[in-house]
């Protein structure tokens, strides 16, 4: 036992705090957007795109006889805004008590939510239920076409199974199909971990022998069959802890409408006690799928549980 003499450094002995500041386990931003086409809009609703239908040649009915009218189909095609904001407030007396300055990491956060918001928008309106119709008096709801555009879980195999290379040829078929062209309209197809797993285990996959050039980069799945791969465990189950709907989608398929951009604000906050920082963030966005033939959901066997999130 130490006296009151004792002149032991273990009286100066101190305790010292990281000034570190790391974000907790989480998607950081969006991996979707510049994979979708996008525009900037106002007002309550936009209509991003007309569509005209297909028209078929027909015989004349004889010489001089009257000409026989063609009419294609019109459509047009609307996203409605979602608002979105954070709002963080930094205590100022807070500060005077910490060596910690969280601000630029709080501004990374927000920004970080934006990005997920965008991705969660862009994956829900891909398989969900889009606007058509002249104008807001006269629309109708197309709902996604789960017989034509819907691979099963069991698709090429006696029961439900992973993302399989079957199941992405099949992808390529419905989409040549559907006469979309591919090679002016990129593919992306959105998976998940436990899909990123089944693919590596396929050696028709990793192996150079099926493939021109190699699947891996650094280790990682980035393109195959001329799609795009985005790994992203935000890609919704449709039956929660069994089966997930893999999303592909040509560039043209998806529509990112943005009323606001990302807009950040730091600012002190004058008219309350301590007059805190705050740090602002908001969006304004919407998101619909284009038209039927241009988005594919794969369903895969998927028992990892739950979606994770954020």
């Amino acid at each position: 036992m130490a006296t009151s003499t004792d002149s032991g450094l273990y009286q100066f002995y101190t305790t010292q705090f990281s000034t570190n500041i790391e974000l907790l386990l989480q998607q950081k931003g969006s991996k979707l957007r510049g994979k979708v086409s996008e525009g900037m809009h106002v007002g309550k609703m936009a209509s991003p795109i007309n569509q005209v239908g297909a028209i078929e040649l027909k015989a004349p009915a004889g010489r001089f006889a009257p000409k026989n009218e063609t009419y294609a189909n019109l459509a047009r095609r609307w996203v409605f805004p979602q608002e979105g904001e954070t709002d963080q407030l930094i205590d100022s007396f807070d500060e005077l008590q910490t060596i910690v300055d969280p601000k630029s990491k709080l501004v990374e956060a927000a920004a970080d939510a934006v990005g997920r918001a965008w991705d969660d928008s862009i994956m829900a309106a891909a398989v969900g239920t889009a606007q058509v119709g002249q104008d807001a008096n006269s629309l109708t709801s197309e709902t996604f076409n789960t017989t034509n555009f819907q691979i099963a879980s069991t698709f090429a195999s006696s029961a439900a199974s992973g993302l399989t290379v079957a199941k992405l040829i099949e992808t390529k078929r419905i989409f040549r199909h559907y006469h979309n062209d591919l090679d002016t309209d990129p593919v992306t197809v959105v998976i998940g971990s436990q899909q990123e797993s089944d693919l590596l285990n396929q050696v028709q996959f990793v192996s150079t022998e099926f493939n021109d050039k190699p699947v891996l980069v650094d280790g990682r799945v980035t393109r195959f069959m001329g799609f795009d791969i985005v790994v992203s465990e935000r890609v919704p189950q449709t039956t929660i802890g069994s089966v997930r709907g893999v999303i592909a989608f040509v560039k043209s398929g998806v529509y990112l409408g943005i009323w606001q951009d990302m807009k950040n604000r730091i600012s002190i906050r004058n008219e309350l006690s301590g007059e805190p920082w705050d740090l602002w963030t908001q969006v304004m966005f919407g998101s619909t799928r284009t038209q039927p033939g241009k988005v594919i959901q794969v369903l895969c066997s998927d028992s990892t549980g739950s979606d994770i999130t954020p």
